[in-house]
């Protein structure tokens, strides 16, 4: 049984290995069990068809989160929620996916650099901060922390289950998914 409710873009940004993709496949069950309408586009997979032309440059990362906001705004104008996981490090890129969909949300999935590299299990940080990869945010690029995310989480603070919670209540309190009652 689908669920009837607006379209909406819910747009994730935070460095690599925050926890995007995690959270996003939490979030994916529980929008399912409730019926809820929506795609889930994630960077690498985004990556590996739509915009698998393009490197990371500043220039392809703007054409690459271009593609990806054509993608959810026809998605979300036609009441199909849209979970995207991106870097997205460049908040005037972000901005632009603002203006040209519909209710959108920017969520923050914060974890310190510290962490992150920790977490790193395919090595792409120890790489990167011996030169080896270039331009990957957060090392040898810059990435625009958002000063006012519409939801923001801390990875290294919470669970996935509390970040998913967090995030769950800000759908609902826009009236973007139903609420369901515990009674």
């Amino acid at each position: 049984m689908t669920t009837e409710h607006p379209g909406f873009v819910l747009w994730m940004t935070g460095l690599s290995g925050a926890g995007k993709t995690t959270i996003a496949l939490e979030l994916e069950k529980h929008l399912k069990a409730r019926g809820i309408k929506f795609e889930r586009l994630d960077g690498d997979v985004v990556r590996e068809s739509l915009t698998r032309d393009l490197g990371f440059s500043a220039e392809d990362r703007r054409k690459n989160i271009e593609r990806v906001t054509f993608v959810a705004k026809l998605l979300s104008r036609n009441g199909v929620g849209c979970v995207c996981s991106f870097i997205s490090p460049y908040q005037s890129v972000r901005d632009h996916v603002r203006e040209n969909t519909t209710n959108f949300l920017e969520l923050f999935v914060d974890a310190p650099l510290d962490t992150v590299i920790a977490r790193d299990v395919k090595g792409m940080y120890k790489k990167a901060i011996a030169g080896e990869i270039p331009n990957f945010t957060g090392i040898s690029d810059p990435f625009e922390a958002p000063a006012n995310p519409d939801i923001h989480v801390r990875t290294d603070q919470q669970t996935v289950a509390e970040s998913t919670q967090i995030i769950i209540e800000a759908l609902e309190s826009r009236g973007f998914i139903p609420v369901i009652s515990n009674q």
